[in-house]
């Protein structure tokens, strides 16, 4: 892997390349990536992971190799202290509580003291804290410079260091929010450096589709009105009624929300015509003329005070882009993308293209232009066929002297799952990325002797009401086996909610195993006390979870030997998004489930099994408790997708496999 990313350095392209778990696939890009001498963007899913590169695997190497390198973080704008915006939150009614006057106190007396302004230095300060927003910026408030605490502006000074650095780590969050509003930052420095990686480059088409569309959600127009009474209140008080036109856009923002209706948890609904499907289109209508009515007021009184703080200005373009969108969701959706309201407590209106293959297309290929311009030796023509052909000829009879191609970026993308077949088509088709090169790079795990596969075929079809009780049954008799040690992933969370309830009634104190339930408790604490597993006095665990833990959940060692599944985790059939894309791949004449559900499926089921095995000495059991895997044909293409385990034959050999772990793990902690 390293020398095929070495490779792409020299020559420009794009490389896809799935590492399975083990291959150490951070190093192999970070190695050439470093050696190579080149400015680098190293963009990854998460915030933990990229904070994890840049302060333990990113130095390791720098130290290892002797390189002179000057690396950099970036985070988007809402993780960092705004100045400005703390000195006005004393004015905000949320401050006014002593437990938010103590918290703010403290964020004031850490902000003297810190150089980066990251909010993650901050103890005790929880993102979902009500003053996380009221210190921190975002795009839609942030004043640039025109703020008069711009020359100390923590986001500013971050992006400054970003621009003189070597490599610079970011988030795909980042890359597209950029991307899609082309603010200084992220924009300003792809055309500054030759190489792109991205890790965890399975998150990327779902991350971007979520940031190059249209969004407007009752968050938006609820900060909006918030931000707008407390800066009238502070900097312009009797000149506009600034209650008056906040409680009208608060009025018409909550009567929208209840116009979406009431649902059981978080829905997407449909949306093809005028309206969402399901909702009271009068009711609907008159919601969003009055909200559109209500934007309009507040421009007005915005208006009449834009000359006296730049506050005011940002805050009239803010409504006003709201407003704009409001209107768009007033009339029929683009019928190139998919627009669906994603109901909760909130509600977000959301028109998004299907992929991301036309913008990262378009990103992508100037740079394959460039090269071709800048090429003497060959015709335009002749070096971009010769590029996408793989053919490195051109470039390197026309490197530069410092050993990179001519000018053409590299682009690398990498993860542990990219697909269930050797062109890796699930994830190059909606990304755009036609012409890349694919490789494939095993694990190098002996899972035939680490893990073990059971598909318990006593339990009923997964459409029967009681399949939920039966894997709650099933786990409760391993976990008294294993004294915890478990994982157990679901594909909704109405069956962890119903398999934590089971095992929590019925594990009594004696068992001495703790149930951890998914919203119980923050994920963070969650993962935290899994990970510690049983010893010194404390119980085993027993994990029960849903989406966000299916993939980068890392449990290396004894504290896990059991992963259950509860069924296959196929797209839910009423989701907007996945309709859509399943009616196009019919149009093109190909199968939806085949080859657009069944991938689907298999990638997150791959995903889920990657939480088993995560070092070379790891033991354990994946139980899938859906029948379909044994019983249908697709289940072979499901089972290929997986890791070589050997299978179990039958309930009792399950229950001598965890007894046998049981054993071992005692003589262990004897001797």
């Amino acid at each position: 892997m390293a020398m095929a990313v070495s490779q792409t350095l020299e020559q420009g392209g794009q490389l896809v390349v799935e590492a399975g778990t083990g291959v150490g696939k951070t190093y192999a890009y970070l190695v050439p990536v470093l050696l190579s001498g080149q400015r680098a963007l190293v963009s990854t899913a998460t915030k933990a992971l990229q904070d994890q590169l840049f302060s333990r695997d990113i130095p390791r190497l720098v130290d290892v190799l002797g390189l002179p390198i000057r690396v950099a973080l970036l985070k988007g704008r809402s993780n960092y202290l705004c100045l400005h915006r703390m000195e006005q939150a004393r004015h905000s009614s949320e401050a006014t509580q002593p437990s938010a006057q103590r918290a703010l106190a403290k964020i004031e007396t850490w902000s003297q003291a810190t150089r980066t302004g990251d909010m993650s230095e901050l103890t005790g300060l929880d993102e979902r804290s009500s003053l996380w927003p009221l210190v921190t910026s975002t795009r839609d408030n942030c004043l640039g410079s025109s703020c008069p605490r711009f020359r100390a502006c923590h986001v500013n000074l971050a992006r400054k260091e970003a621009m003189a650095s070597d490599v610079v780590v970011i988030n795909h969050h980042l890359f597209f929010a950029d991307m899609a509003v082309r603010e200084s930052g992220v924009a300003e420095l792809l055309p500054t450096v030759r190489v792109t990686v991205f890790d965890e480059a399975h998150q990327l088409n779902e991350i971007g589709v979520n940031f190059l569309g249209q969004q407007l959600s009752t968050v938006q127009l609820l900060e909006l009105s918030r931000d707008v009474l407390a800066t009238g209140l502070q900097l312009a008080r009797g000149l506009v009624d600034w209650h008056a036109l906040t409680d009208q856009l608060e009025k018409s923002t909550r009567d929208l929300r209840l116009a979406a209706g009431l649902h059981r948890g978080s829905v997407r609904l449909r949306w093809t015509q005028v309206l969402p499907e399901g909702v009271d289109a009068a009711e609907w209508t008159l919601a969003l003329q009055y909200l559109v009515h209500a934007l309009a007021q507040l421009q007005s009184g915005l208006e009449s005070v834009v000359e006296l703080a730049p506050d005011f200005q940002r805050l009239f373009e803010r409504s006003r882009e709201l407003s704009e969108k409001a209107v768009l969701f007033s009339s029929a959706p683009d019928s190139e993308g998919v627009r669906w309201a994603e109901v909760s407590a909130q509600l977000r209106l959301v028109e998004s293209p299907l992929d991301i293959a036309q913008a990262f297309s378009a990103l992508i290929k100037p740079a394959q232009a460039n090269l071709a311009h800048d090429t003497e030796d060959a015709s335009d023509a002749e070096v971009v066929q010769a590029l996408m052909a793989g053919d490195p000829r051109h470039v390197l009879e026309n490197q530069t002297p410092n050993g990179g191609g001519v000018g053409q970026r590299a682009w690398i993308f990498t993860s542990a799952t990219l697909g269930d077949e050797p062109s890796l088509r699930w994830f190059t088709e909606p990304c755009g990325l036609t012409s890349a090169q694919v490789m494939q790079v095993s694990s190098p795990f002996d899972y035939a002797q680490q893990a073990a596969l059971y598909v318990p075929e006593h339990l009923p079809k997964p459409s029967d009401p009681g399949h939920a009780a039966q894997v709650a049954q099933l786990v409760l008799e391993a976990v008294q086996l294993l004294g915890g040690r478990t994982l157990v992933l679901t594909t909704t969370l109405s069956a962890m909610r119903s398999i934590g309830e089971y095992l929590q009634s019925h594990l009594d104190a004696g068992a001495n195993i703790e149930v951890l339930v998914q919203g119980q408790s923050p994920k963070r604490r969650l993962m935290e006390r899994f990970r510690e597993g049983a010893g010194d006095q404390r119980p085993g665990c027993v994990l029960v979870a849903s989406a966000s833990f299916w993939e980068g959940f890392d449990v290396p060692g004894d504290a896990l030997q059991l992963v259950v599944i509860d069924k296959l985790p196929f797209p839910p059939p009423g989701d907007p998004l996945f309709e859509a894309r399943s009616q196009r791949v019919t149009r093109e004449g190909r199968s939806a489930f085949a080859d657009h559900a069944l991938p689907e499926a298999a990638v997150a089921l791959k995903q889920g099994a990657g939480r088993l095995i995560r070092s070379e000495t790891d033991r354990g059991v994946l139980v899938v408790c859906d029948t379909r895997l044994a019983t249908m044909s697709y289940g072979r293409r499901l089972v290929r997708g997986l890791p070589e385990m050997r299978r179990l034959n039958g309930h009792p050999e399950f229950l001598s496999t965890l007894r046998q772990f049981t054993t071992d793990a005692t003589s262990s902690s004897i001797s």
